[in-house]
């Protein structure tokens, strides 16, 4: 391989949140950071290189994306996913949360519905009662830790009062890619009623699968969805703050634009863009050696806790470097289980239940980091289980 993702680097005392945080959020500084969804993988030199020439230049006016920005944007989705998209259908803003959120205001009113599928990423909660609409949940079916859409339940959940369906395609925190099939379906219900699709997809390059962008379906589909997406997590990159949203319909950006701008989220580090122009223009081959690393995270994971007999067990992900780990077969405690990684573990993971109600008896561990690093925190989680 060309890419040595075998490199320690000492993130600790960097500002960085997943090493510098871990006091905040769970009371110990001296855990081994295995939660936040970054990866321990130096961003590639393609980015950094160019990032520093920009330095060298030594001013930081207000940016613009260029026609070089939108270029590399669609370029990059012709190529991972044969998607044809223009420029109009384009948008930049300084993150997908905060372009979630915004859509949120753009597309519903207060004391409207918006339904998501749980377990699932936890600030979708969070946006949607801070934005006073109801959280209403499609619980996800699993099937000894497979997981499936629940549409019959979708069915029923659906009011009058229901404006959005938000989508997590890859899903976080289960791994799944969704089928074409299984997106099909899922858009002609929110066709048939009226509900707009929210698709985020930002772990939509790290897949070990055929992925389908949910907005590339059928152009009936692609005018009901505005598609979430940024380079973050594939070229770990989230710091930069740039992300970006796509629809094909004129109404729904032009909606989606004047509440960014009422937000002010419109505005992009100067580096955000130069990071992703790099990124996406030649970043290929930096990407293909990490999904085989990653691969390789997943399988030594699924085969120490095997040959350490531990009763922690995982589906492998179809994408994502996030394992779904289920603790269900050791104690039905999960406070104790949590209790004891923070204390006699030392390992830092994202609790399952934060990520609704039916994530209880789960944890959360980022395999994406140097598979020695990855090593000694498994050894420290089976140690005590």
């Amino acid at each position: 391989m060309i890419y040595n993702f075998d490199e320690i680097i000492d993130r600790k005392n960097t500002s960085c949140s997943k090493y510098d945080a871990l006091d905040i959020y769970f009371g110990y500084e001296d855990l081994q950071p295995l939660w936040v969804a970054d990866m321990d993988f130096k961003t590639p030199d393609v980015v950094n290189d160019v990032i520093l020439e920009r330095v060298k230049k030594g001013l930081y006016g207000y940016p613009i994306a260029t026609q070089r920005t939108f270029d590399a944007v669609k370029n990059w989705m012709k190529k991972k996913h044969n998607w044809q998209i223009d420029n109009s259908w384009i948008t930049f803003v300084n993150g997908v949360v905060p372009a979630y959120s915004a859509a949120i205001e753009a597309f519903s009113e207060e004391g409207d519905e918006v339904i998501v599928q749980t377990p699932v990423y936890f600030p979708l909660f969070k946006h949607i009662k801070s934005n006073n609409r109801v959280l209403v949940t499609n619980p996800l079916k699993e099937n000894n830790g497979y997981y499936t859409m629940d549409l019959e339940d979708l069915k029923k959940k659906i009011t009058p009062k229901t404006k959005i369906f938000v989508l997590c395609s890859p899903h976080n925190p289960v791994g799944r890619v969704w089928s074409k099939e299984e997106l099909k379906e899922l858009a002609q219900i929110c066709l048939d009623n009226n509900i707009l699709i929210i698709s985020d997809e930002i772990h939509s390059d790290i897949v070990f699968k055929k992925f389908t962008p949910i907005a590339t379906i059928s152009d009936e589909i692609a005018m009901n969805t505005l598609t979430l997406n940024s380079p973050g997590k594939t070229f770990n990159t989230a710091g930069l703050k740039c992300g970006y949203a796509i629809s094909k319909n004129s109404e729904i950006m032009n909606t989606f634009k004047t509440i960014i701008e009422k937000r002010e989220v419109k505005s992009i580090n100067i580096f955000g863009f130069t990071a992703l122009e790099a990124a996406y223009e030649l970043g290929d081959s930096w990407l293909d050696e990490l999904l085989i690393y990653l691969k390789k995270n997943i399988n030594f994971t699924k085969e120490f806790l095997e040959k350490n007999n531990s009763k922690i067990n995982f589906l492998e992900p179809e994408a994502t470097y996030l394992l779904w780990l289920s603790f269900k077969k050791i104690t039905n405690d999960y406070n104790k289980v949590k209790q004891k990684l923070l204390e006699e573990s030392k390992v830092a993971l994202n609790e399952g239940s934060t990520f609704g109600r039916e994530g209880k008896g789960y944890f959360r561990l980022n395999c994406a980091l140097p598979q020695s690093e990855l090593e000694k925190g498994l050894s420290k989680i089976v140690t005590f289980f």
